[in-house]
């Protein structure tokens, strides 16, 4: 049975390791981000279309400042879309991969005549959604409703699992979790731990913030999904 060390914001994490279980693997939760709501206003919602979430954090700061459940979303993967259908929205739609796919379905299913996009991204923001449609002849506005907090040490319950025998590795969603907990690892004097760990990755963006430490593998799963990361743990342990 092998042992993933989770690294994602604490509800995102507890659904992962969920899924681990179910498949038979043990995991450890220590988040290097945490998701803080921000304090804006209801965003303008006249004539939008649709709303983009481009991840879970953004359907749920959403869901909590406005009832609106009526407009159509487009989710960068399943995981965000479920998180959207959970929060009442009926017509949702999976992009299934990452920001170039959520693009790709905005521009192929809506129509930049039919009104604008609404884009609920949080402070940090990986890609440009919104540059890219809008060269695509769309109108975007953008709603920052959350921030996702970095941890200034590493999280006990990560230096735990490093000393730990039986550890498999650490699995990774974001390249920005990926840069932050590298970067706490060396601080903590710990990057020789990683040797024989494997850093599973959900694209190859998120792995190339982590070639730089010494890990025993870098693996990156074959779509930047859910699915596919735990097709790839499977395969590994």
């Amino acid at each position: 049975m092998s042992c993933w060390l989770i690294t994602r914001p604490r509800e995102d994490s507890e659904a992962v390791a969920r899924a681990l279980a179910e498949r038979g693997h043990r995991s450890i939760i220590a988040p290097i981000l945490e998701i803080d709501t921000t304090d804006a206003a209801v965003p303008d919602l006249a004539d939008v279309q649709a709303l983009l979430f481009t991840s879970a954090n953004g359907a749920r700061a959403f869901a909590r400042i406005s009832a609106r459940r009526d407009i159509a979303v487009l989710a960068v993967g399943d995981a965000t879309a479920a998180a959207a259908r959970e929060a009442g929205f009926a017509a949702v739609e999976s992009a299934a991969g990452d920001v170039e796919d959520l693009a790709r379905l905005a521009a192929t299913s809506l129509s930049p005549t039919n009104g604008p996009l609404l884009h609920v991204a949080g402070t940090h923001r990986a890609g440009d959604l919104q540059a890219r449609l809008e060269a695509a002849g769309f109108s975007v506005r953008r709603a920052v409703l959350y921030t996702a907090r970095a941890a200034t040490v590493l999280p006990p319950a990560a230096t735990d699992a490093l000393a730990m025998v039986g550890l498999t590795g650490v699995v990774f969603f974001s390249p920005r979790t990926a840069a932050e907990f590298d970067s706490l690892v060396r601080a903590a004097g710990l990057a020789d731990r990683l040797a024989g760990l494997t850093a599973m990755c959900l694209s190859q963006a998120v792995a190339a913030r982590l070639e730089s430490a010494d890990w025993g593998e870098l693996a990156v799963a074959a779509r930047p999904e859910l699915p596919a990361l735990l097709a790839l743990i499977d395969a590994t342990g």
